[in-house]
């Protein structure tokens, strides 16, 4: 089998904790293993940013109350809440699913996190049209398999489901934060798509669970 290993040399600092996601990591496609560099003498907290300032990709010192860090690290919150649902859902294609979304965050979140005046996007930085198209597949394969939907439902009804809007209304977020970043910075516009998708995404995926579990729908209903 021919390799065909590539090197991510940035470093995707986020805010809330400090610690590093992407730092001088080697991926083989052959194996599918990562082999951490450095990770083994690096500690977890740095004191960089006791300041209230963080590094962008490239170097430039923010502070973290930018707009790009309440982008990225919105997406950060996200894809945890992803990785509670994903530990939810008991089909393992759904779960492959949003595990691969996981993946991809990193990728939205590492594009923001750079300072295209200081460096360009890295290779595992860039977005493509395949991704979008991906969650607009999945978003068709599952509506296909539900009841039309005539009336207002609320959240809830089982608790993944639950979870899955609760991906959708921080998603939403995650989309009105790096629409607010974007007037200010470059941002791809492939990215504002394809977290707009994902909202959708996670809004079909709900009524599915639900179908799934063979759970009916919370209907809206006028309050007494």
């Amino acid at each position: 089998m021919h390799h065909t290993p590539y090197t991510i040399h940035h470093t995707y600092i986020h805010h809330h904790t400090s610690y590093i996601i992407h730092h001088t990591s080697y991926i083989t496609h052959h194996t599918s293993h990562i082999i951490h560099h450095t990770f083994a003498n690096m500690k977890i907290y740095t004191k960089t940013g006791d300041n209230g300032s963080t590094g962008l990709i490239g170097g430039t010192c923010v502070s973290k109350s930018d707009v790009r860090l309440e982008a990225y690290g919105t997406l950060d919150e996200l894809n945890s809440h992803i990785g509670l649902l994903a530990a939810y859902c008991k089909n393992e294609e759904q779960k492959a699913f949003l595990q691969n979304i996981q993946n991809l965050l990193f990728t939205v979140g590492s594009s923001l996190a750079t300072d295209t005046t200081k460096t360009d996007y890295k290779t595992a930085s860039v977005m493509k049209p395949e991704y979008v198209e991906a969650i607009e597949k999945e978003i068709d394969r599952m509506n296909e398999q539900l009841e039309p939907l005539c009336q207002f439902t609320i959240p809830g009804g089982s608790l993944v489901a639950a979870q899955s809007h609760i991906c959708r209304t921080v998603a939403r977020r995650a989309e009105r934060r790096i629409v607010e970043m974007a007037k200010t910075y470059p941002v791809e516009d492939l990215i504002v798509k394809y977290v707009n998708r994902l909202s959708d995404y996670f809004f079909v995926l709900a009524r599915k669970l639900l179908m799934d579990d063979k759970t009916e729908e919370i209907v809206w209903k006028q309050p007494q």
